[in-house]
């Protein structure tokens, strides 16, 4: 392991698993303060090199410190940088300031939390699947639970050096549509005990709070920040891509491994029983895989303990579940005084008493009476789309600015499995959101990526007519981040949004610490770091400049 200095800092071993030391990391028997928290306007983290002649297997995670996979360092910040395409050609920001900061609230994604130990997952499939092979498989699975404590004690520490007026979890927040994923998720946020064992009582390394198995308390999120929820596809469909048929609501409370046909190009594949997807061995620390392969060439397939808790959740079981909590709003969003605001899985909310501002919350995610392969894309059918104009002809009527926020993303490539439904259904959408001056930002996940888009306006005399799409990053996934969202009113009535993402503070030796080193492995092994750097999908902080009506700079001037 180097040091930004280049000094080498040995290896060290906690439980009979090998682990990092990383210099500026808090210390496992320091409290988490404010000062230990850093964004990536100071600092990054950065995978260190491999030797790419060594062949690690991804099932063999007790050997990836041995090989030096998963090891990391920290880089220098990224500063922000002022996007200005939004605007008109002829617009200097060279006097620009930020005047009045009207909102901040924090944004996390694709936190999967997941039952590694479920009998029905999609494993087998990971050498298929290409670039989608760590969404089935990948060892930091193991510690999705811990990685969110980490993530929600950070929240907690920079609220304190600026508080956060929400927060908002853009969809996915658990992997395979299970009510014992729901809960532990929920329950963190809670700051609820949580045991994050399912089936048997497994203790892989003797003792407590030395492996993924052992109970914990959550810290729980603070209870002066409100946080609100959207769905996404892996919330209500079997890993996130087919809809949950009587088969396998029987395989997932049952103790018989998965076996189906080929998910990824039959429709019938839950009829079939030539592929067993195999399971978690929840008595391992490394993340064994059993039970998996072509049924016929198997002579024994094992059984795994079953467990009532893992039955599937529905749209409105999650929406009803949400209201069994003990943070706030009361049902984070999915319930409301005034009804009119909801739709199903959507619904909108002003977060500020007195400030001229809406937050749309979009369920986006697919039917499940649609005919797909994959079931991992953007739709609003069944009135949503409706539901969705009538909110943003209502907030522009009212003069407020908004600010959408949904799982999937719009403007991506069409024909991506983590696109749109309908091409020409988006390519309409975006035109129709660009009719609305006041949007100023549609915030997403899904596709495990950090990325800013300009949604320019098509007509040169109103600039006021478009807005940013931010994407950010899975909380699974390295480099494992969340963002914080600041929105200021500017000199000029211009609104300038400023987009930090921010790595979850670890303490050395930690169980989120051993899950960000199999995270970096995993993107090593499976090939999905940028060869020329070393550094994986980047991080991007930026200011993000968007113009405003007339009407709208005179309502926001006070602020």
């Amino acid at each position: 392991m180097i040091t930004n200095s280049g000094t080498l800092i040995p290896t060290i071993f906690f439980s009979g698993m090998a682990l990092l030391s990383i210099t500026g990391c808090i210390s496992d028997s320091d409290e988490l303060k404010a000062s230990d928290i850093y964004t990536t306007l100071e600092r990054t983290i950065l995978p260190q090199a491999v030797d790419s002649s060594v062949i690690v297997s991804i099932e063999k995670s007790d050997s990836f410190a041995i090989y030096g996979f998963g090891n990391w360092y920290y880089g220098s910040g990224l500063p922000y940088e002022r996007r200005l395409d939004l605007m008109p050609e002829t617009y200097d920001s060279s006097s620009l300031t930020n005047d009045a900061r009207l909102l901040r609230f924090f944004a996390m994604t694709d936190i999967h939390i997941t039952d590694e130990e479920s009998p029905a997952q999609a494993i087998f499939f990971r050498k298929y699947l290409s670039n989608f092979a760590i969404s089935v498989y990948s060892p930091a699975m193991l510690y999705s639970a811990q990685m969110l404590d980490a993530a929600v004690r950070t929240v907690n520490r920079l609220h304190s050096k600026q508080p956060f007026d929400l927060g908002v979890i853009l969809g996915d927040m658990i992997n395979n549509a299970q009510y014992n994923e729901l809960r532990w998720f929920i329950d963190i946020l809670d700051g609820q005990w949580i045991d994050p064992d399912s089936g048997d009582d497994d203790d892989p390394v003797e003792g407590s709070n030395n492996d993924h198995q052992d109970a914990f308390q959550a810290e729980g999120l603070l209870a002066s920040i409100p946080w609100y929820a959207a769905i996404g596809n892996h919330d209500h469909f079997w890993i996130g891509s087919k809809p949950v048929n009587d088969r396998l609501r029987a395989v997932l409370t049952g103790d018989s491994i998965l076996q189906c046909g080929n998910i990824l190009s039959d429709q019938d594949a839950f009829s079939k029983r030539l592929y067993s997807m195999g399971a978690i061995d929840g008595s391992s620390p490394y993340a064994k895989i059993v039970g998996e392969g072509v049924v016929a060439n198997m002579t024994v397939i094992p059984t795994i303990p079953a467990d009532a808790d893992r039955r599937a959740v529905s749209i409105d079981d999650i929406m009803e579940e949400m209201s069994n909590t003990t943070t706030l709003p009361v049902g984070h969003g999915f319930v409301q005084d005034n009804t009119a605001n909801q739709f199903g899985g959507c619904y909108s909310f002003e977060p500020k008493a007195g400030l001229p501002l809406k937050i749309i919350v979009l369920d986006n995610t697919q039917e499940d009476t649609d005919i797909s392969r994959i079931y991992g894309h953007g739709s609003l059918k069944n009135g949503r789309h409706e539901w969705l104009i009538q909110q943003l002809q209502a907030g522009q009527d009212e003069n407020k600015l908004m600010i959408i926020a949904a799982h999937v993303p719009i403007g991506v490539a069409f024909g991506e499995e983590v696109g749109w439904y309908d091409e020409i259904v988006e390519r309409n959408l975006i035109a129709e959101l660009k009719t609305y001056p006041n949007l100023m930002l549609y915030v997403a996940g899904h596709r495990h990526l950090n990325t800013v888009k300009a949604f320019p306006s098509d007509d040169p005399e109103h600039p006021e007519n478009s807005f940013w799409g931010v994407e950010t990053k899975s909380l699974r996934e390295f480099p494992q981040q969340f963002r914080t969202f600041d929105i200021f009113r500017n000199n000029d009535n211009s609104i300038s949004i400023f987009v930090t993402n921010v790595d979850p503070a670890l303490k050395v030796g930690s169980l989120a610490y051993v899950g960000r080193s199999y995270a970096i492995a995993a993107q090593q092994l499976y090939g999905l770091l940028e060869p020329s750097t070393g550094s994986g999908p980047v991080s991007y902080n930026a200011e993000l400049v968007k113009p405003l009506s007339a009407e709208m700079k005179a309502v926001i001037a006070g602020y």
